[in-house]
This record gives C-alpha cells, structure tokens and sequence, in this order.
C-alpha cells in the first residue's frame, strides 16, 4: 500500500504540494511520506493548517508539532467561519461553503508562493458518508490521493510507519454537535468544546467522546463499552454541565455514532 500511495503522490511532486494539514490521522500519513520523498528528491512542501472557532485550539498546536517533527514548512491561517450564513445557520450543506471558503485561501496561498497541487486527506470511506465538502473539493481542483484507501488502511500505514495518529480518534469540526438548522455562536461552540475537553479528562482511555447539543440538553455519546463508566459518574457529569450552562444531560445508550444528525438524510452528495 505504501507503494501505492507514493506512486500517486511522485508526479505531483516536482510541481510543488500544498498540503491541506489538520493534524489528524489521514493528513498526517501524506505529510510523513511526502517527508520521506523529499528526502530522496528535494521539491517543494507546505503543510497549511486552517484554525477556526470550530476546532479546538489544542488542534493547531499539534499539527504544528507534528509537521516540525518531520522538517515540513507549516503555516497557520485564520478565518472565521461564522461569517458565512449558511455555516452560521448550521445549514445541512454546511460543509460544503466552509470548505468552499477555506479552500480558497489555501489555493491563493499556493499560486501565490509557487505550489501547482493543493490535496488534501479525503478517504476512501468519506465517499460512503454524507460529506458535501467533497463536492466544494471537486470545484476547487483539490486532489485528494487517499481517496482509494479505506480508514484502516491508512491507520495500518500510519503504525507501520510508527506514526503516533495511528489510533488518534477522529475529530470532526465541532458544528457536528449540533442539530442542523441550529444557529452557530462562538459561545454555543465554546461550551461544547470544554464539555468534551470535560468529559476526555475524565475518561481519558475512551476513544470517542461526543457531546451532542439539542437546545439546552446535552446528550452524551461514548464507545458502548464506556457507558456504565460514564452512568457511574451521572451526578458530577451533570454537575459540569449545568455550570456550562445545560439544563439537562442524558447519556446515549446508543453509543456512540459517527454523522448522526446524517442518518435521516438521502444521499451522500449535494
């Protein structure tokens, strides 16, 4: 596989790659091997991170860590994605205008600096999930190499490359807390992201950890494995969340569920 992968990324490389970097497990594996690559043959790299409202602040920082590990030019950028109506609405094509807008800047960074390809970490699964900032990618010209290779195939990669994200849980921007048509704040976001950063401290082995907003109620999705973990603290849980401002926790005896405000949607494409 890792073959593969470099065969797809070698003609792009003497044109000059501009790697749309969040720090998570899949744009991690493409900087680590366009890391090696350069080694061999010099071309020219950026990793270019977007830091928003909708991504803790923890994120960044991490991405910066990791792509000064490996040698790799990194650049942070701004942008407020709240400023856009329909991600600020909560809009079920939310995605789609945010990618819109950040891929955007990302592209006038690399014409302007002297890197032909923008790509990006797209999977093969994300074809099988509701993802409309895949069509925003399409418009922009944005590649997308890992587009064939399925999740684990990429976290096999990673520890056979004995990259730490290897196992780093997934983490989807933090509008996916809440229900759609919801209107976004920078103070209902903040209250999701130290409710969660609340809830991982507390149970720093379990992997997925999500707290969904349905107005004042918080519902908490964790791995079905934790849940009696999670029960056995209710009332310090609830305690939290009430001064973050809740008035009502429940935890879902679902577990948790990747996209579940997708479920009721048709299709996986604008």
């Amino acid at each position: 596989m890792l073959d593969e992968l470099k065969q797809r990324l070698e003609p792009l490389c003497a044109d000059g790659i501009a790697l749309a970097f969040s720090g998570g497990v899949d744009s991690s594996l493409l900087l680590a091997v366009l890391a090696e690559m350069r080694r061999e043959r010099p071309f020219l790299l950026v990793a270019l991170t977007m830091r928003t409202v909708l991504q803790p602040p923890a994120e960044s920082a991490e991405a910066a860590a990791f792509a000064g590990r490996f040698g790799v030019e990194h650049r942070v950028f701004t942008f407020n994605p709240l400023s856009i109506d329909e991600v600020r609405r909560n809009r079920v094509d939310r995605c789609y205008h945010c990618k819109k807008a950040v891929f955007a800047l990302f592209l006038k960074y690399a014409a302007e600096h002297g890197f032909k390809h923008v790509i990006d970490g797209t999977n093969g699964d994300d074809a099988r999930a509701y993802r409309p900032g895949r069509k925003a990618l399409r418009e922009s010209g944005v590649l997308s190499p890992l587009a064939g290779f399925s999740k684990s195939d990429i976290r096999a990669l990673s520890a056979q490359l004995g990259l730490p994200t290897a196992s780093k849980p997934a983490a989807p921007c933090l509008a996916t807390r809440f229900e759609y048509d919801t209107l976004l704040t920078e103070d209902a976001i903040k209250r999701v992201e130290k409710g969660e950063a609340f809830l991982k401290n507390l149970f720093p082995d379990v992997s997925n950890v999500r707290l969904r907003v349905h107005k004042n109620l918080a519902r908490i999705e964790v791995s079905a494995p934790a849940i009696p973990a999670v029960a056995a603290r209710a009332a310090e849980i609830a305690a939290e969340m009430k001064r973050l401002g809740f008035d009502f926790t429940t935890l879902d005896l679902d577990g948790f569920r990747s996209g579940c405000f997708d479920f009721n949607l048709k299709g996986n494409e604008l």
